[in-house]
């Protein structure tokens, strides 16, 4: 082991002497960067070709570097957003560089990494791929950075608060985000606690968005089992490169306050560091839909508006109580005698509960704070080593099998990475702590059944159905028709509802969300761990010829102390290890570009799998500004950790985990009294209902793509891409009847839990996820058109339609396609001498069936317009900043049983000092 560490030190200390050597034979090479008019272009970057040294131009366009010419030529790759990038080749050291740009006012001189995970240009990407420079991220008027991006074909974003949103793409929407990866620098930024990405509140700042790339379709080939329907990647700007420091403040409505920071400095060569920090806050959105919930959430509910209550989509506490003989009870010293009113057999009767606003209270502010601190270091120039810490906390609401708030949830992220030109080792670890986090579904109905008052048995659900029952037949005693008896006993037993502004409710409130206890507290405090490591190398076989190898690792450390997951006594430990390989060959001078790629994953609860792409681009044209491609490629989705290890008891629902032996149970159509009374002498009416979940196993997805990319003019762009889609073993909700260890309910138990309405006991409405049997198919096509009038004024415009083939689906099949069938964009941006710039857009969704464990629901149709404007003054360092979201205030709801996401209009500057 000593021998080990000296021969470390000795590397270590060899390759530190290299690479001063190589400092110390670098000399200075300077000069400036302007467009074709002669004006200077600040921000312009300047790298030396085949290495990590570069710089960007200042405010004057002057741009300053250090090279080793002991091998020449030295060549300089210059770019800036919307110019062609260039090569300027040096013999020797000069400082007086000039170098011209020329617009590309079509974007379309990109380079991308992502999609084949080596640099490519967009153009020649093999599937459809989105780009957003810094420009267009500055440009963005939203709260949540990723909540722009539905600006763009083919994408949803799906937002349950202020600042929690979920991005997806080809269909299949949710507020959780389950089948698209989100990276930070190729780290996953999501939650090891509830697999779920919150929108950016674990992701970058804006301030150190270099760009971000979001692939459409399958990626598992290249990025593993989750890169299902996409892959966003954010990119940070190089310290090396983006100097300075740069402030940025907005104040607007809903007392919205946004304020960021970014601070780099290169201190010598080799050395540079940066510090990126943002703090958020302003009002939320509250959800505050009261209409009556799906018979697929309550099988049992009332209209809305019913004399015998409902239970309301964004009302929690409303809690169900089915009427039963054996409901009879004698007088206790803290209760009357109950004595049910034979009419009342069978009726379900709901309390009123509360409304969302009422249990958040003061919590009703989204918050967002991430300090952000890195330092890089060149091993030697075209070797880069960074090192960093992602600290993120945040304040909004999350919807998926409940209503969340996570209130001060956060992560630590600590992350690393070595990168040569054509390699990388990365590795992170990342924790997150719900903190303060709380169930908004387990707070309505907890203070529903604490006592009354301290010392006394008697709960609210108890005084609440007694004075309901009591009511009832006092009014059928004068006389009442049942509706109207009904009407008179819902009267009576809602004025004994807890009173919100009570001191008891404000105690019993306060108690709950600080309590973590299962099955008396409402507070969640999970706080989990994934350590993951990936390496890729890049090996030329050819002039045209490449081959990738990559590999990754995955463990997850699970812990909720029982009351997220079944980890009563220890951490729950799962694991997922892959490797991929792709080939590359370019043919007929580089215009016929053909891929093949597969990775093969293995988990610690699911087989192995193979996810398989292969691709073809071809490029005409004079300058191969005509891009057609095709591809295909499957993918598999591995269930996210709750699918696999929940244990969540809801009150109306038991949720559990699904990976070890599956489910036998019954439909819930059988809590019939006639079906259950029925089976304690024919047990053989149960068979029609029976119902099985076999264990979970991985989704699969085949995907067929084809599309186009280019250039019509030099104005005019167009992308177009259509794709069919095939989904097999389909993941999905599934509630029946059923007991806790997996076995079918006897008879016997079956009465036994009715008496509950199987909301306590052994046997009880479960909700698991499973496989469905049935293929579930989609298809779609996006086109996007972008024409440059002149560089102040530039017209865009895309169009997404997304198709559900439901012919061999069965009725009531529950998809969770939850997306628009038609969506479109209509844009316009552009710069105006030089100093004003702006973007407009007007988003319009059509309304559709939105499916959660939560809620399920028709959305209406909901529309956006959003605006920015910048005015620079250079002598400031200054860019004066006004935009907002839904100027216009229209529905704009996008997460059935979720908020309608108003206006919101915001005022700021933002200043660059490099």
């Amino acid at each position: 082991m000593a021998k080990f560490y000296h021969i470390a030190a000795f590397q270590a200390f060899t390759a530190f002497a290299a690479t001063s050597v190589q400092a110390q034979e670098a000399v200075t090479i300077s000069g400036t960067v302007q467009n074709e008019a002669g004006e200077s272009m600040p921000g312009a970057t300047v790298f030396i070709k085949g290495t990590f040294i570069g710089s960007s131009t200042n405010n004057e366009g002057k741009f300053i570097l250090r090279a080793d010419f002991s091998q020449l030529p030295v060549v300089l790759t210059v770019s800036f957003v919307g110019y062609e990038s260039r090569e300027v080749s040096l013999s020797q050291p000069d400082n007086a560089v000039q170098v011209k740009l020329k617009q590309n006012a079509t974007l379309t001189n990109e380079v991308i990494a992502s999609a084949s995970r080596v640099e490519e240009g967009i153009l020649q990407a093999p599937v459809t791929v989105e780009k957003l420079n810094t420009q267009q991220v500055e440009r963005i008027p939203t709260a949540d950075l990723q909540v722009g991006l539905n600006q763009y074909k083919g994408i949803d974003v799906n937002s349950s608060s202020l600042l929690m949103n979920s991005l997806s793409t080809r269909g299949f929407n949710s507020a959780k985000s389950e089948r698209l990866i989100q990276l930070t620098d190729y780290f996953d930024t999501q939650s090891p606690s509830l697999n779920v990405n919150t929108g950016n509140l674990t992701g970058l700042p804006e301030l150190d968005v270099e760009s971000i790339e979001i692939i459409h379709g399958p990626a598992s080939a290249l990025y593993g089992a989750n890169a299902f329907n996409g892959v966003l990647l954010l990119n940070s700007k190089d310290p090396f490169v983006t100097e300075g420091l740069t402030v940025r403040v907005r104040g607007g409505q809903r007392s919205y306050l946004d304020g960021q920071v970014r601070y780099a400095k290169k201190i010598n060569e080799k050395l540079a560091f940066k510090v990126v920090g943002a703090y958020l806050t302003a009002n939320d959105w509250v959800a505050n839909n009261y209409s009556a919930s799906s018979l697929f959430v309550e099988p049992n509910n009332n209209a809305e508006g019913s004399p015998l209550g409902y239970d309301a989509v964004n009302r929690y506490g409303d809690v169900k109580n089915t009427f039963a003989p054996n409901q009879n009870r004698a007088a206790t010293p803290t209760s009357p005698s109950y004595t049910v009113n034979p009419e009342l057999y069978g009726k379900s009767v709901f309390m009123p509960g509360f409304d969302e606003k009422t249990l958040i209270g003061n919590d009703d502010q989204a918050k967002s704070l991430k300090i952000h601190p890195s330092l890089s270091y060149l091993l030697k120039s075209s070797v880069k080593m960074t090192v960093g810490v992602n600290y993120n906390r945040s304040t909004a609401s999350y919807q998926g099998s409940s209503r969340y708030r996570f209130r001060d949830f956060g992560t630590n992220q600590f992350h690393g990475e070595i990168k040569g030109a054509r390699w990388f080792l990365r590795g992170q670890s990342v924790q997150d702590f719900g903190a303060k986090s709380y169930d908004l579904s387990f707070l309505g109905s907890f203070l529903q059944t604490s006592p009354v008052a301290d010392g006394v048995t008697t709960r609210s659900v108890d005084r609440y159905f007694g004075t309901y029952n009591g009511a009832y037949t006092a009014a059928r005693n004068a006389g009442a028709s049942m509706e109207q008896a009904q009407t008179t006993a819902q009267s009576r037993a809602n004025d004994t509802q807890l009173n919100p502004n009570s001191e008891r409710f404000q105690q019993l409130r306060t108690q709950i969300i600080n309590d973590a206890t299962p099955g008396r507290g409402a507070r969640l405090s999970p706080s989990s761990l994934l350590n993951e490591g990936n390496a890729q190398y890049n090996l030329p076989l050819a002039e045209n010829t490449d081959l990738i190898v990559g590999g990754a690792y995955r463990k997850f450390r699970l812990g909720s102390n029982g009351n997220l997951y079944s980890d009563d006594a220890e951490r729950i430990q799962n694991h997922e290890l892959g490797g991929y390989a792709q080939l590359t060959q370019k043919l007929l001078n580089e215009r016929l570009k053909l891929a093949v790629a597969g990775r093969i994953d293995n988990f610690k609860n699911f087989n192995a799998a193979f996810s398989p792409r292969a691709s073809a681009v071809y490029s005409a044209g004079t300058n191969k500004q005509h891009n057609f491609r095709a591809s295909y490629g499957r993918a598999f989705r591995s269930p996210a950790q709750l699918d696999q290890y929940i244990r969540l008891d809801v009150g109306q629902v038991l949720l559990l985990g699904n990976v070890e032996k599956g489910f036998q149970g019954y439909r819930t159509t059988v809590a019939t009294a006639a079906t259950i009374g029925g089976a304690q002498s024919n047990p053989a009416v149960l068979t029609p209902f029976e119902y099985s979940a076999a264990a979970l196993k991985l989704e699969r997805l085949s995907t067929y793509e084809v599309g186009y990319k280019g250039t019509l003019s030099e104005k005019l762009a167009l992308d177009v891409d259509y794709f069919r889609s095939y989904y097999n073993d389909f993941i999905g909700a599934q509630r029946f009847i059923g007991n806790r260890d997996g076995s079918r309910p006897t008879a016997q138990q079956l009465l036994a839990g009715s008496s509950s309405s199987f909301t306590s006991g052994d046997t009880r409405v479960l909700q698991v996820w499973t496989n469905a049997r049935q293929e579930v198919r989609t298809q779609g096509a996006a086109v996007s058109l972008s024409y440059n009038v002149a560089q102040a004024l530039t017209l865009t415009g895309n169009y997404s339609l997304n198709l559900l083939d439901k012919s061999n689906l069965p009725d009531n099949f529950q998809t969770f396609f939850n997306t628009p069938k038609h969506k479109y964009n209509i844009g316009a941006n552009g710069l105006v001498a030089r100093h004003l710039n702006y973007a407009v857009n007007y988003r319009w969704a059509q309304g559709h069936l939105y499916e959660l464990p939560f809620a399920v629901g028709e959305l209406k149709d909901y529309s956006s317009v959003d605006a920015y404007v910048g005015y620079s003054v250079p002598k400031l360092f200054t860019t004066f900043q006004v935009g907002g979201s839904n100027l216009l205030n229209k529905t704009n709801t996008q997460v059935y049983g979720g908020p309608n996401i108003g206006r919101l209009v915001f005022a700021g500057a933002l200043i660059n000092l490099k």
